[in-house]
């Protein structure tokens, strides 16, 4: 599919809960084929995209209530830290693209602070045998 019929499809199989903006479909689409899961190439004029062998894996392994459904904290817990930073950074570059001065101020403050956050969770962080 091209960009257009994801965002399409998005409605669709979300009864027209969720519309996305091409603003957060097309850095996703880059999301996914720098991770693998999604192949690209131009097809009449207009990129189009393909699930590969493990995208097609990744799919199939997330129950269909969950592939449209809300987060809820056990599933966020399924999801390791790597992913997380990924939708981080999908939704660090909405704002960046789309937000207001403010929004992109508030962000970098947001960012920022996850960032130290982090670091302190890591200078804290005790091994197994409490060292």
């Amino acid at each position: 599919m091209h960009g257009y019929q994801v965002i399409q499809e998005l409605e669709s199989s979300t009864d027209g809960r969720w519309r996305p903006s091409a603003g957060s479909v097309y850095p996703t689409l880059q999301l996914l084929e720098d991770e693998g899961l999604v192949t690209s190439e131009e097809v009449d004029g207009r990129r189009t995209y393909s699930l590969t062998d493990a995208g097609r894996q990744a799919a199939g392994d997330l129950p269909l209530q969950r592939r449209f459904g809300p987060d809820t904290d056990a599933g966020a817990e399924t999801l390791d830290v790597r992913k997380l930073a990924m939708h981080l950074i999908a939704a660090a570059v909405q704002v960046k693209r789309m937000g207001s001065p403010e929004a992109n101020r508030a962000a970098r403050e947001i960012l920022t602070d996850s960032r130290k956050k982090l670091y302190r969770l890591l200078a804290e962080d005790k091994d197994a045998d409490g060292t």
